[in-house]
């Protein structure tokens, strides 16, 4: 229990910060032994294999984007819309990290994904503030489509843009 408190609130102290560096290192921390890895690579030429929360949570991530695409792409969102959309990802990615039961290899992959998730709520929830939150949703949009390359989810399929 204690450990997943801390690890939920490394996840939003992460995300608050917007860094993908410290996110692919820390958010996702729960003791693996996994080396670092800093590519997205497949299992010996397969996917890696997932589990039933990362499946759940990755579909309500896209779920969430995909319903607010035409408005993305018509630059209609408001930084308000953008900043709920952040909330939606973040969450998500807390559960991921609080119900992880990845091996140790897939584990260090998912690391990538996540971290390029918490990085594009960071920019779409205006952190930094330089950051176009339109890009923030064009990062997680393409780490759902690295998911869907790099992982084993039969039912999930990339947003179409």
């Amino acid at each position: 229990m204690k450990r997943k408190l801390l690890t939920a609130l490394g996840v939003i102290s992460l995300a608050l910060a917007g860094s993908a560096l410290a996110a692919g290192n820390a958010a996702h921390d729960h003791g693996h032994a996994a080396a670092e890895t800093t590519k997205l690579e497949l299992n010996a030429g397969k996917k890696w294999e997932t589990d039933a929360a990362l499946r759940k949570a990755m579909e309500s991530i896209r779920q969430t984007m995909a319903a607010s695409l035409h408005e993305i792409h018509e630059n209609r969102v408001s930084a308000a819309a953008y900043g709920k959309l952040a909330h939606k990802v973040e969450g998500e990615v807390g559960q991921i990290v609080a119900n992880c039961k990845l091996e140790p290899k897939a584990d260090a992959q998912l690391h990538l994904i996540v971290a390029e998730l918490l990085d594009g709520a960071g920019q779409m929830a205006g952190k930094p503030k330089q950051a176009k939150r339109m890009n923030g949703a064009v990062k997680v949009i393409g780490a759902l489509e690295k998911y869907s390359t790099y992982f084993d989810d039969p039912g999930f399929k990339p947003i179409p843009h």
